[in-house]
């Protein structure tokens, strides 16, 4: 057979290229790619084995040096029988670096799983002292919004505990040579051979899984978001100061943070370079400035906003008893040093505080109602959750109350503070939001009446009672939504406090224009994202009956909190399904505000088709894209179009969503618009071809990614359903300029969408 070269550099296989050959290395050396680690095959090694049992090539392949290698043949019915009887030395060869491969692997596995095991260790170490710091530095710890997801590694299906002694002793065993009874008997090596690879199949899967933990775990460590230990022990060092006698511990402590992202393999080490770069200039900053240059908060700013509890309670008019409570409740949850200490008697504390917040939050707007000019402290209340100087911290307060001066929503734009949504609804210009149990407002008083609680009168006069749909709101979606969005429910408390802080409030307000350029940046690409499509008939022209689209854009509300999560919480308004959908998101967030609404915008787009489709959005018979979805993540063993790889990394996506199928399609769609749309695949082929049906991309991001192999197919079946509608539309546009008569409007808007 012809010797084959390649240069160093050189990829000789990728993933997803048939697999119907073998190759065995003459010179030179390869790397072999795969999942969290590679492995280094040499002169007498044979490319291929790790994957006899696949229809495709699972790894790439890349030539270290140049390299020569003679190709054998292979397919899975053929097997090696034939090659092995015609060259007893190429049994050994084949032998001997199946083994050498395999115990490579399961040494890779090994230090892996423990590798997973030092870091859930360290972390949890690091982050109990990171609370032992703060205890002993008398400020307030900071919690993620992921700390609480943080496990040790558990795996479903392990590799064997037998399986690494038992490849390790024939390895041994063989000692460079095949034994004759193996080599001059090819079925029984074949067999042996054949075993070897089903077991690094497994090896393999669960290499994949611990490489994902370690990547999902060391996120926490550090990311873009600054939302990681890393921002913890510096933002604890820069508020103690770096000339503080007491530093010392914590500066030990961030060297040793320092380590650990060093060794991390999953840290990305250009970030790593630029935070550590940033953290090096902030303590040059703190060293070369001196506290009495610090720019000090005036005396009139703080005098305004001394006893702001008192102020708002006497505001809201509660009774003695409810405003003593608090106050003491507000005094005891102060006192905290860990305001997230997850204990009985810290938990009851905030239960009993978000008892009383929502009491005195509804008695105050109803108070504003009359007001003509609601004071600063009071709208800071209702903004932001402001209730207390000293939890907030005066330099915070400060800022909070500058914001009421440009304050962030726009109800023309549809971005609305919880305080202007309270004032639609009690205009009557929007209906109250569906209760947890998915009941709005209309259904709540009838479903009052039918039981007995109320007369027919009495639900007449609520259907109409303005002041009862504000409080139906209030009691129902604003509570339970503001924790949703805070997001660490755990230690949820609604009143504004410094330690939920995780990054500048500057940085981190959203405003009506973040909001609105968020969607457009969604909507360029996913440009039919929120539209629906409706019947338009027009008897008068000749149109009896045609199917239009039609957008409309969401509400989006700012609830008062500093957040890490949104919610979509609920796709229209009542029945009709030409209404704005509801996403509520934190007025101050810590995570990237464009990820969170395109989470937001795919999680509409399933719950829009679960409505569209009623009891039957899971039916293939009646084909859509839950019911695609659905199929394809049920079946996705049995598909043929997905590698092994592929079927590997949907179990432990599965996994992380806790077998949601609308979460694993969340997921895919943040993929599809970040990554895909941007011409880097992340996604499989099935997965991708139910997104581009049902989500296309804009004609601009369609011809740019028209030269990729990967959309040449899909993007022909698009264009040619959509000339089919087009066509379709022109005839109609022919007849009515033949009878001289205008195109109506929803036509025009219509055409503009198909060529969108």
């Amino acid at each position: 057979m012809a010797t084959q070269s390649v240069s160093e550099g050189e990829i000789l296989f990728q993933s997803g290229q048939p697999m119907d050959s073998l190759q065995l290395i003459l010179s030179g050396t390869v790397k072999l790619l795969f999942p969290g680690g590679e492995l280094l095959l040499e002169k007498g090694d044979v490319i291929g084995l790790l994957e006899l049992d696949y229809d495709t090539r699972c790894f790439n392949y890349e030539a270290v040096t140049d390299t020569s290698y003679i190709s054998y043949p292979y397919t899975k019915e053929n097997s090696m029988n034939n090659l092995f009887a015609s060259s007893e030395d190429l049994a050994n060869l084949f032998a001997l670096s199946m083994f050498k491969q395999i115990c490579a692997l399961l040494d890779h596995y090994e230090i892996s799983k423990y590798a997973c095991s030092n870091l859930y260790q360290y972390m949890t170490d690091s982050y109990n002292e990171y609370l032992e710091l703060c205890t002993r530095y008398k400020v307030a710890p900071k919690a993620l919004p992921d700390l609480e997801n943080l496990a040790p590694l558990a795996l479903e299906d392990d590799v064997e505990d037998w399986l690494s002694n038992y490849y390790f002793g024939m390895d041994k065993a063989i000692s460079g040579k095949v034994p004759p009874f193996l080599s001059k008997n090819p079925a029984v090596l074949t067999g042996l051979i054949t075993k070897a690879s089903l077991d690094a199949e497994k090896t393999l899967s669960v290499c994949q899984m611990l490489s994902d933990y370690q990547s999902d775990t060391s996120f926490l460590l550090l990311n873009d978001s600054h939302l990681d230990f890393f921002d913890l022990y510096t933002s604890l060092l820069y508020k103690i100061g770096v000339e503080s006698e007491d530093s010392t511990a914590l500066s030990a402590a961030i060297s040793k943070l320092l380590i650990q992202l060093e060794s991390q393999n999953s840290i990305d080490k250009d970030l790593l370079a630029k935070r550590v770069a940033e953290y090096k200039e902030k303590l040059q900053h703190l060293e070369a400035s001196d506290s009495t240059e610090e720019v000090a908060t005036s005396e009139q700013d703080m005098a305004s906003l001394t006893d702001s509890l008192d102020t708002i309670l006497a505001y809201a008019g509660c009774d003695a008893e409810t405003n003593t409570k608090f106050t003491k409740l507000i005094s005891d949850y102060r006192k905290l040093i860990d305001k997230n200490n997850t204990d009985d008697k810290s938990r009851r504390l905030r239960g009993e505080i978000t008892k009383l917040f929502y009491q005195i939050y509804k008695k105050a707007f109803f108070a504003s109602l009359e007001d003509k000019k609601v004071p600063d402290v009071i709208m800071m209340f209702f903004l932001f959750g402001y209730m207390d100087e000293n939890l907030a911290g005066m330099e915070n307060a400060v800022y909070l109350r500058s914001l009421l001066r440009n304050i962030p929503s726009n109800p023309e734009q549809g971005v609305y503070t919880i305080y202007d949504w309270f004032h639609a609804i009690y205009d009557g210009k929007k209906e109250p939001s569906r209760n947890e149990f998915d009941s709005d407002y209309t259904a709540y008083i009838h479903e009052m009446k039918v039981t007995g609680k109320i007369t027919e009168a009495k639900e007449r006069a609520l259907l109409n009672d303005k002041k009862e749909k504000v409080a139906f709101e209030i009691e129902n979606m604003f509570p339970l939504v503001n924790k949703m969005t805070f997001g660490r429910i755990t230690t949820f408390c609604p009143v504004f406090s410094e330690h939920n802080i995780l990054k500048e409030l500057s940085t981190s307000t959203v405003t009506a224009d973040t909001v609105t350029n968020c969607l457009n940046s969604i909507r360029s690409e996913d440009f039919s994202a929120f539209c629906r499509e409706t019947i338009y008939t027009n008897p008068s022209v000749g149109i009896g009956k045609e199917m239009v689209q039609v957008e409309i854009l969401p509400d989006v509300i700012l609830l008062p909190n500093v957040g890490v999560r949104g919610v979509m919480w609920q796709e229209i308004e009542g029945k009709k399904r030409t209404t704005p959908c509801r996403m509520m998101v934190s007025i101050f967030q810590m995570e990237d505000l464009e990820t969170i609404l395109t989470r937001l915008t795919g999680e509409f787009r399933w719950e829009m088709c679960r409505r569209i489709q009623g009891a039957r959005w899971n039916d293939m018979s009646e084909r859509s894209l839950t019911a695609e979805y659905c199929d394809y993540i049920q079946f996705y063993r049995k598909n043929r179009d997905l590698s092994p790889e592929a079927k590997d990394k949907l179990k432990s996506a599965l996994q992380k969503a806790k077998n949601s199928y609308k979460e694993m399609f969340v997921r895919d769609y943040v993929s599809w618009i970040q990554y895909e749309g941007q011409g880097s695949p992340r996604l499989n082929k099935v997965a991708r071809n139910i997104l581009f049906a049902y989500c296309p991309f804009s004609a601009q991001i369609r011809q740019t990614l028209a030269a990729n192999p990967l959309f040449r197919e899909i993007l022909e079946r698009y264009n040619v359903k959509n000339v089919q509608k087009i066509h379709h539309l022109e005839n109609i546009e022919q007849k009515l300029n033949n009878s001289r008569i205008p195109i109506p409007e929803e036509l025009v808007r219509q055409r503009q969408f198909l060529e969108s």
